[in-house]
């Protein structure tokens, strides 16, 4: 089947669930590609404004041709913004079909705006579509304001939805989180994103006698990841009296504001890519996350997949909470918090090789491609809707 893959986004600013997804797809014997149109801001990431390719160029990534294009925005302009961006990728879609021909199906990632903008490439070549949901109400929110809402948006997007053959959220919970904007009368299938098992692979970790526990946290330094409860549960498991450390990584951990935050014992690093991530992984004890929303993050997946155990707050799928190794607690309680670190510091028989390997039958790219596969091959005609 020829797929083309929509993202809403895409790098240098996220987005990688749709290669992961690509890759998975091609894995399954699929003809994938991917169209993408990145809007850039001058007020948000000023060098990549000014450096960034003006043209449309094709390039590969992991072995999958993209079909790329950056388009600069014009500030506080959030309508024209948007439409401009669904105007290039119909544009850009259809150069695609004249030099590959047209696709099957279209994989929209986000409905804000690859839904929205595949609603009206599959009207215009009569091809189905659906839409892979990753975004949470939080999110929403800050553009729309709290529901109910009256945001010109979502119209649109509803439209989106109710026009897909499917939509696929990455995690159950998520349909009932932004239900009070999009409502639910649209055909659903939940189906996981993919991480790299074979990367983020089993590895035992050295014996704790003589050495403190390390904790680690991946996630970018803004509210919603809820770094300040994770500082104040840190204190207060260093005031219990535990020998901890904590090294903290993504975007903006290394900034002024979060280092005049960092409680004694805390490492922050900044950024890291890949192979740097898995090293941190490797060399730490247990993962903790005292996110405010999450749809689905994928750290905890990769953490596990490495055999450790994770903490992490309500706001994480049921789906991912492989018993045993992930300790849930609510949402802003840092004594919770704190209390759930000291437990998994002490846990005994933690099996981390099992526990990577229940990691692999939830989202490993076999297994996520194959999921995929059905679905859109029953869009497409090609088999039974089960």
């Amino acid at each position: 089947m020829h797929i083309l893959e929509i993202p809403s986004f895409f790098p240098p600013y996220g987005g990688l669930f749709c290669l992961d997804q690509a890759k998975a797809l091609a894995r399954q014997g699929h003809e994938v590609r991917i169209v993408s149109n990145v809007q850039l801001g001058l007020t948000t990431g000023a060098w990549d404004f000014l450096t960034l390719p003006c043209g449309r160029y094709e390039c590969l990534m992991d072995g999958i041709t993209v079909c790329q294009s950056f388009q600069r925005g014009w500030p506080r302009a959030v309508r024209y913004n948007a439409r401009r961006w669904v105007s290039v990728v119909r544009s850009m879609v259809a150069e695609y079909v004249q030099k590959y021909g047209c696709p099957d199906i279209l994989h929209a990632h986000c409905v804000k705006w690859g839904g929205y903008a595949a609603m009206l490439i599959s009207r215009d070549y009569h091809i189905p579509y659906v839409i892979t949901e990753h975004l949470s109400r939080l999110v929403f929110e800050t553009e729309f304001g709290a529901a109910p809402s009256d945001a010109w948006q979502i119209p649109l997007l509803k439209e989106a939805y109710h026009d897909a053959s499917i939509v696929i959220p990455v995690a159950e919970e998520l349909v009932g989180d932004i239900s009070c904007y999009f409502g639910t009368d649209y055909r659903w299938t939940a189906v996981s994103n993919t991480i790299d098992v074979d990367f983020f692979r089993y590895r035992a970790r050295q014996p704790l006698a003589g050495r403190r526990f390390r904790f680690c946290c991946l996630a970018n330094y803004w509210p919603l990841k809820g770094y300040d409860v994770l500082f104040a549960a840190f204190r207060r498991l260093l005031d219990g009296g535990m020998d901890a450390e904590l090294h903290i990584a993504g975007r903006g951990t290394d900034s002024v504001s979060c280092r005049r935050m960092l409680p004694t014992g805390v490492t922050a690093h900044g950024w890291q890519d890949r192979e740097a991530v898995r090293e941190l992984l490797y060399a730490s004890d247990a993962l903790v996350l005292a996110s405010r929303s999450e749809v689905q993050p994928l750290a905890l997946l990769e953490a596990m997949s490495t055999g450790i155990p994770v903490v992490a707050t309500e706001v994480v799928p049921a789906a991912m909470r492989i018993e045993g190794a992930c300790c849930i607690v609510p949402v802003d309680d840092a004594d919770a918090l704190a209390q759930a670190m000291v437990q998994t510091m002490v846990q005994k028989d933690f099996d981390g090789r099992l526990v990577s390997a229940q990691v692999a039958s939830l989202a490993s790219p076999e297994v996520v491609g194959r999921q995929l596969s059905d679905l859109l091959d029953a869009v497409a005609g090609r088999r039974s809707v089960q």
